[in-house]
């Protein structure tokens, strides 16, 4: 080691030895790890995953050959793991699965992956009728901060009809980490998870690095034959990671502070979940959340991600606080693959139902201050009508479950 450049670690050696992405551990009273992000002349640059303050100038590095590889099995179910891997739950050590899986692998290449399956029931109302998913499709889920986020994440991972769930906390505080594992996940939906947590005081490296192990150990499951659904919270503090450390290396910063190498990445990631290699069972669907900044839905990791996946839900504050939870703007949110989920009459209910939303929506200032009289127009009065109802399917309790048959009941019998 030769001396510290921001928040990096400068490391001289052998040059046929260091290779960017490579592991190195940095001895001194207290060991460092890292991954080397870049280099400058002949010093490769490291960002530490651990509290450097005990490193010193002159320490030696080890480096590690091999990629970073991980070897999950199902005793790992009902677990909290760090994004090495390693239990954090207290709840003894991991036993390990006998095929090892990269922790930053490629994903199936385009010709030689399967098609999305049929639709999952996720157990959400407002999603399982205006945002189907197809199994192996990915969704991005775009809310401001306390909009309901976690709560949705929570229903998704008691009521979604997988066999296993897989949940990547990158950035979290770590005060929330065991509600949210504790309360808002409970017994039901912790049994068949993983959770994989890398909070928000914990190293940039490492908070990169947390997203991608979620996505290993949903390869694992998927290649079993499993159908997983991985929810991963948020892409955005894995951008701002990778800005971090981007920023440290010395690239250029782009749109609001982000580096080129931030929107590389993201496709690296996101690229990751869907179905598996064609002619083989399992799927992972995956559904990542954006903090969008400032709850401005056109921000760029926002429009990055929109253009990347196969369909976006967008949470907006005013519709939480009215008090309608979970607090998702149907008109706004869309399911590239829903017209293929549906059958043509529950396409129908959802177009009839579209149209009176967004007509209310049209006139509703109007009928607020009284401008828009009764019976000036048969379908604003019909939209007017059918209005509470259809807020009433929009609404749905956290601890509450309903089907796609349950909830195309409901909607009908709104509209009738």
């Amino acid at each position: 080691m030769t001396g510290l450049s921001g928040s990096l670690v400068e490391v001289t050696g052998p040059m046929d030895a260091l290779s960017l992405g490579a592991r190195a551990t940095v001895q001194g009273a207290r060991t460092a790890r890292g991954e080397i992000v870049g280099f400058r002349g002949d010093r490769a640059l490291l960002a530490p995953y651990d509290p450097i303050e005990s490193i010193r100038p002159g320490a030696r590095v080890l480096l590690e050959g091999a990629a970073p590889m991980v070897r999950p099995s199902k005793a790992w179910l009902g677990r909290v793991i760090d994004c090495f891997g390693n239990p954090v739950d207290g709840a003894g050590p991991l036993p390990h699965g006998m095929k090892p899986h990269l922790v930053r692998a490629a994903p199936p290449s385009a010709h030689d992956r399967s098609r999305v399956g049929g639709r999952l029931d996720v157990g959400v109302r407002a999603l399982n009728i205006f945002a189907a998913l197809c199994r192996g499709q990915r969704m991005g889920v775009f809310a401001g901060s306390g909009v309901g986020k976690s709560v949705l994440m929570s229903m998704l991972a008691r009521g979604a009809n997988a066999d296993v769930i897989v949940i990547g906390l990158v950035g979290e505080r770590g005060r929330e980490v065991k509600e949210f594992i504790e309360d808002t996940l409970g017994e039901e939906g912790r049994r068949r998870s993983v959770v994989v947590v890398a909070t928000s005081d914990e190293s940039a490296a490492r908070r990169r690095l947390a997203p991608h192990m979620a996505s290993a150990v949903a390869e694992h499951f998927r290649d079993e034959g499993l159908d997983v659904l991985l929810l991963v919270d948020s892409v955005t503090r894995f951008a701002m990671a990778q800005r971090e450390i981007g920023l440290a290396v010395g690239e250029p910063p782009t749109t609001k502070g982000y580096t080129p190498s931030v929107f590389a990445e993201l496709p690296k990631l996101l690229e990751r979940a869907g179905p598996g290699h064609e002619g083989e069972a399992g799927s992972i669907t995956a559904l990542f959340t954006v903090l969008v900044d400032g709850d401005d839905h056109n921000e760029p990791i926002a429009d990055a991600v929109r253009g990347i996946l196969d369909g976006h839900i967008v949470m907006e504050r005013a519709i939480a606080e009215r008090g309608r939870y979970p607090a998702i703007n149907v008109l706004k949110s869309i399911s590239r693959l829903m017209p293929m989920c549906h059958t043509p009459e529950e396409n129908a209910l959802v177009g009839r139902a579209r149209a009176m939303l967004s007509l209310y929506g049209e006139m509703e200032e109007l009928i607020r201050i009284g401008a828009y009289k009764s019976g000036a127009d048969p379908n604003v009065d019909e939209a007017v009508r059918v209005r509470g109802a259809l807020e009433a399917v929009l609404s749905q309790q956290r601890d509450e479950h309903c089907s796609i048959k349950d909830g195309f009941a409901m909607l009908a019998e709104a509209l009738a």
